[in-house]
């Protein structure tokens, strides 16, 4: 209880109305100031595009687009080549690679979109010949197991030194590489740790979305990278709803993956290709799939952005996939993974705009 001579003494201090009406003031702005330093800062969402490496430089023309749709990232991808799935020799930075799938290229790309303050993520990835899933590769002895890890550590620092240079925000240190993590954890970790050495930024691992939940490196890295093609819908044109449904089961999975490392999820690549039966098997590229759809495209990438977006345990992700040439890109009769100038194209520039 508050004696009475404290509230005289109180406002005999204050008996200037105008020094009574400055201390009211200063007491609310204080109040004001301390409520909203205890609020949570809501973080930015990556919202990204998976820039495709051509033949040639860019320009300034050719970012003009991604800051278009609202993106904030770009994740940038040279490459390197094996000649079949147990072979251990990677060959890169080679004179008959495209310019954008080098290091050259890479900076060079770099650059340029830097200077629209597009962060960028660094993806080196690896094609086998013929098109063979790069998470089948698999040595057939010790000798060539070695061989292989030197290589990859040749080709991967290369690029974790590139990422360092021109100061990238994110450098993903593989992608959907199932065999070659399962059968060598050892050489993973450490592995990171050279990297470690030579980047000094947020780190992460592309895996395939029925791989994740197997990666023991986790705890290592900064986020959780999925390559995020569930399947969600056997449907024809599968509908908003019958992709929500689909994802229950593996948003529960992922977040429980998020809550055992404590790590931020994101989805180092999503995206669904313009044709019947969508969500079915989001991950093939196989050209007998050739019925355009443009809107099971829309439904199914709706779906992952209400399914995804909001959650504070979900850091964001990059759009499969985003070609230089805009103007000869996509369109309405393209049956193929990127959303360029088609009607998926709008919904992702909304969803980008909101943070």
């Amino acid at each position: 209880m508050i004696k009475p001579n404290f509230v005289c003494s109180f406002f005999f201090k204050f008996r200037d109305k105008i020094t009574l009406m400055r201390f009211i003031l200063q007491f609310c702005f204080l109040l004001i100031f301390c409520t909203c330093a205890m609020a949570p800062v809501k973080k930015e969402k990556i919202n990204g595009v998976s820039f495709v490496a051509s033949r040639d430089t860019i320009t300034n023309e050719h970012v003009v687009s991604v800051v278009k749709l609202n993106a904030n990232y770009a994740a940038i991808m040279p490459f390197g080549f094996v000649k079949d799935i147990s072979h251990p020799e990677i060959i890169h930075n080679s004179d008959r690679q495209w310019f954008g799938e080098t290091r050259a290229g890479a900076k060079q790309y770099i650059k340029e979109l830097s200077k629209n303050h597009l962060k960028i993520m660094i993806k080196p990835q690896i094609w086998v010949w013929h098109g063979e899933f790069t998470g089948l590769i698999k040595m057939e002895s010790e000798e060539n197991w070695k061989l292989l890890e030197q290589s990859y550590s040749k080709f991967i620092l290369e690029y974790a030194e590139l990422a360092e240079e021109t100061e990238a925000d994110i450098f993903c240190i593989g992608t959907e590489l199932e065999n070659f993590v399962a059968h060598r954890p050892a050489y993973w970790l450490e592995l990171i740790t050279e990297i470690k050495k030579t980047y000094s930024g947020k780190l992460t691992y592309a895996a395939n979305w029925n791989e994740f939940n197997k990666t023991p490196f986790w705890s290592k890295l900064d986020y959780i990278g999925i390559d995020a093609y569930f399947p969600v819908s056997d449907s024809k044109t599968p509908t908003i709803k019958e992709c929500l449904e689909g994802w229950k089961n593996h948003k529960q999975d992922v977040k429980n993956v998020s809550d055992k490392y404590n790590k931020l999820i994101l989805f180092t690549e999503y995206g669904y290709r313009s044709v019947d039966f969508s969500g079915k098997a989001p991950w093939k590229s196989d050209r007998s799939m050739n019925q355009v759809n443009l809107q099971a495209q829309s439904n199914t990438t709706e779906a992952l952005f209400q399914t995804f977006w909001k959650e504070d345990w979900f850091a964001g992700g990059f759009i499969w996939k985003w070609f230089h040439n805009y103007s000869e890109s996509g369109g309405n009769n393209n049956h193929q993974f990127t959303p360029q100038n088609k009607p998926v194209e709008t919904l992702i520039r909304k969803q980008y705009s909101l943070n």
